[in-house]
């Protein structure tokens, strides 16, 4: 990529604009909500189609988290039942309420999530024995977001300065520097990239592709930093991704916090996470003592809900609650500076929350995945930073907007790609070794996204799946890529009763073939992913699998992830040719490189061919003797 002339852009046009889109989406998303529910029936497995709510739930376990919050295990009233398919997902925001609906609902944040219960953090304890969890709009972020405009748009100092260089007013400035050190492992195109990214006096990009070692890239960048007496902020913007960057730090022997949610993780990774490490501070006995406090006259409030109390004890009993949170809050905050004054690494959600850090900034601010962020996002941390290196790659997962009219005016281009537009590669460095893919895997992708410039480790360069233990060498097995073509078979797609997605009956029940054909042949089936586009087509994939560790998913959910096999459902087959979203070739570069040894995809190329993009997909496979029909 070279450098194009962009112009300079008004900073009050510039963040009036954004404020704009955030406003739509907000609205859209409300409305999609809306519309969704309307088209559900009024039973609770009516109500559970649509994935946005969980029905017939109780509390089975709680527990207090930092700031007061309440952290509640929620399951099925019928123990034995799992939960619903669901699009809650950790962070997600959701209304909790009660069955009897004289109760008032609670917001509150999805925290953890099994097969059979899902945690929530809330501020009040809620009223009520049966509840219902329905997702909500997250409002909060949009607050954080807005806020982060505001304070960017009359900012000075460096924030003014960045401010600028984002803008188009300055260009991003570097300095000359004697390349690091580094530890063994890491390969010459991720060397320079650091090397890059040290000299950066305002900004750097570094460029991923899949499999390529972003993330020990930057944790390398992050521990050159630090050696150099650093202090550094690494954001994402899902917390799996904030996980991710902790536990690759924590094995780099960083002292790191992470900020956000109370989710349940690993022993090793919970640790580090700035609940527990506030734990150990002397206020916590006081916080504790007091908690209990909380509990029993919430649980004395709710004895009263069955029978008449004195006339407004029941109130008061909450005031009392109220104030012991407040003065938890105050002693809280104390032990979290002291957490945090002590931490060289400090990793958060984009979205993170400013009250914990109160004034600090940080030499070093990096966002992983960023090209999964819209814009707004990037500016909550970015106030904080004094220079600032973004990582991803724009050829993958863009940023999820509703909005259809604030998508096409812009929203849906993330940070990392309006500075790639603006800069090139006067501030970007791609990585170029990949270590997870077959060579005849990854080299559809190169070619397509990456102008051929991708480069199979020798370590992954010719594996297949009959080179691991106990694997049948065979027809599947001994082949890296097979395209299955359904043309002619009459498996036409529909679009799911009674909802918005699309699915494919026939096609699904041969991609449950195949993966029975992956187990026969020695895989197991947690070594294998089945990816479809559509949510529809995981649901119905998902209810008919024999196989309970074999993971299916939506391309969007296996963002970041990879498995030894990976069989592609492409779902759409119909007369017009109408492929839908799966012409966002973006997506489809997610799906082609998760697996790696064995990729199948299966599809209609009657429907398919008419594209560009999957009439070279069919012409690749076809050329490395991949092509097959569903007869044989």
């Amino acid at each position: 990529m070279t450098k194009s002339v962009v112009e300079p852009v008004d900073a009050q046009t510039f963040f009036d604009r954004f404020a704009r889109w955030i406003e739509w989406e907000s609205a859209a998303e409300a409305q999609r909500l809306t519309e969704r529910r309307k088209r559900i029936g009024k039973s609770d497995s009516d109500a559970e189609r649509s994935g946005e709510t969980i029905v017939d739930l109780v509390v089975e376990d709680s527990e207090s988290g930092l700031g007061g919050r309440y952290l509640l295990t929620l399951v099925k009233r019928n123990r034995t039942l799992p939960l619903p398919w669901t699009r809650l997902k950790v962070g997600s925001p959701v209304i909790l309420s009660s069955v009897d609906e004289s109760e008032e609902p609670c917001s509150a944040i999805v925290c953890g999530r099994t097969p059979r219960s899902l945690q929530v953090a809330l501020e009040e304890w809620p009223d009520g024995e049966r509840f219902r969890v329905d997702l909500a709009p997250d409002e909060v972020t949009r607050k954080r977001q807005l806020a982060a405009l505001k304070a960017a748009l009359v900012a000075r100092g460096r924030t003014g300065q960045l401010r600028q260089m984002l803008l188009g007013h300055r260009l991003p400035q570097f300095h000359a520097g004697s390349p690091c050190s580094f530890p063994s492992g890491l390969n010459p195109t991720q060397q320079a990239a650091v090397d890059f990214a040290m000299t950066a006096d305002d900004l750097a990009i570094i460029h991923g592709p899949p499999g390529t070692g972003k993330t020990t890239t930057i944790v390398e960048l992050i521990c050159q930093s630090v050696m150099r007496g650093e202090k550094v902020l690494a954001c994402a913007p899902s917390n799996t991704a904030v996980d991710n960057l902790v536990e690759r730090l924590v094995r780099a022997r960083q002292h790191v916090v992470r900020l956000g949610h109370p989710a349940r993780v690993s022993a090793e990774l919970r640790a580090h996470s700035l609940d527990v490490l506030v734990e150990s501070h002397h206020n916590m006995k006081i916080v504790k003592r007091l908690m209990r406090d909380i509990q029993g006259a919430y649980h004395r409030a709710d004895r009263f809900s069955r029978a008449r109390p004195t006339p407004g004890m029941r109130g008061s009993l909450r005031n009392e609650a109220r104030q012991m949170k407040a003065e938890i809050r105050r002693l809280e905050l104390q032990a979290v500076e002291h957490t945090l004054d002590r931490a060289d690494v400090i990793c958060a959600t984009t979205t993170l929350d400013d009250d914990l850090l109160g004034e600090r900034k940080f030499d070093l601010l990096v966002i992983d995945e960023a090209c999964q962020s819209t814009e707004p996002g990037c500016w909550i941390p970015l106030l904080r930073a004094q220079r600032v290196v973004l990582a991803g790659d724009p050829f993958q997962l863009p940023p999820t907007i509703v909005s259809t009219a604030a998508a096409q005016e812009g929203f849906s281009c993330s940070l990392l790609e309006r500075m790639m537009k603006m800069h090139g590669d006067t501030i970007t460095r791609r990585l170029g070794v990949q270590y997870r893919m077959h060579e005849q895997i990854m080299e559809f992708s190169s070619r397509e996204f990456y102008q051929s410039s991708l480069v199979a480790d020798d370590s992954v360069r010719t594996h297949l799946l009959h080179h691991l233990p106990d694997i049948v060498d065979n027809m599947i097995t001994n082949q890296a890529i097979t395209f299955v073509d359904s043309a002619g078979a009459g498996w036409d797609e529909e679009l799911e009763p009674e909802g918005e997605s699309r699915r494919n009956i026939q096609e699904g029940a041969h991609v449950l073939e195949i993966v029975q054909q992956l187990v026969d042949a020695g895989l197991v089936a947690s070594d294998i992913a089945v990816i479809a586009p559509y949510a529809a087509q995981v649901r119905w994939l998902r209810s008919n699998s024999s196989h309970p560790d074999l993971e299916i998913d939506t391309v969007d959910g296996f963002q970041g992830r990879e498995k030894e096999a990976v069989v592609i459902s492409l779902v759409r087959s119909n007369r017009e040719g109408e492929i839908g979203f799966l012409a966002d070739t973006r997506r489809m570069n997610v799906a082609l490189t998760r697996a790696r040894r064995k990729l199948i995809v299966v599809g209609d190329s009657a429907t398919l061919g008419g594209n560009p993009f999957y009439a070279d997909l069919l012409s690749y496979f076809e050329q490395l003797g991949g092509y097959r029909t569903v007869w044989g």
